[in-house]
């Protein structure tokens, strides 16, 4: 997925992940993000249907309008790479 091929929720989630990542990037759960991450690439749609079951109650502690894009990215091929990219973007960009 390229920077021009972005879906809608994509777009929409980029900013999220920014804020995400300034939120933990003082914990270890940064690198455990980073890690499943790299390890859920074979398991995006499934992830994806996961999320759309579990939208909600995961509506509860975040808006679901979020958890809807994710699962979208998530479906899309492709879209775990896009995840992780723009983790490592912005986790290099928040670093002083």
């Amino acid at each position: 997925m390229t920077e021009n091929q972005l879906p809608e929720p994509a777009e929409r989630l980029a900013g999220h992940l920014s804020a995400w990542r300034q939120r933990l990037r003082t914990t270890p759960l940064a690198d455990l993000v980073t890690l499943a991450l790299d390890a859920a690439e074979p398991l995006g749609p499934l992830g994806a249907q996961v999320l759309w079951a579990a939208q909600p109650a995961l509506g509860l502690l975040m808006s679901r309008d979020v958890v809807a894009d994710l699962a979208q990215v998530l479906e899309t091929p492709g879209g775990v790479a896009w995840l992780r990219a723009q983790w490592t973007a912005t986790e290099s960009e928040g670093e002083p």
